[in-house]
C-alpha cells in the first residue's frame, strides 16, 4: 500500500466523520420531540380515559400533537388550562 492509498483512506474516514458531526444534532432533536410526542399523547390518552368520568376530553389532532411534541408535559397543561380559560 503506497502513500496516495493511505492519504485517500484517511480522507475518506475524515469526510464520513463531518457527514456523522453535521447530522447528528439534528437527528437528536428529532429524537427529543418525538419522544416528547409519544409521551404527551399518552398523557393525552389518559387524561381523556379519566376525563370520560368527569366529562373532560382534550382532542387529539395535528395541533395538539405539536405542542405536545415540542413542550412535552408542560404542553399537556397549556393544553388544559387554554381549554378551561376558553370554555
Amino acid at each position: 500500500m503506497n502513500w496516495q492509498t493511505v492519504i485517500a483512506y484517511l480522507f475518506g474516514l475524515g469526510l464520513i466523520y463531518l457527514f456523522i458531526r453535521i447530522l447528528y444534532y439534528p437527528i437528536k432533536v428529532t429524537t427529543k420531540i418525538l419522544l416528547n410526542a409519544v409521551v404527551g399523547i399518552l398523557v393525552l390518552l389518559l387524561i381523556n380515559l379519566v376525563g370520560k368520568f368527569f366529562t373532560y376530553s382534550l382532542s387529539i389532532n395535528p395541533v395538539t400533537a405539536l405542542v405536545v411534541g415540542f413542550l412535552g408535559i408542560p404542553g399537556v397543561v397549556l393544553l388544559m388550562l387554554l381549554k378551561f380559560f376558553i370554555s
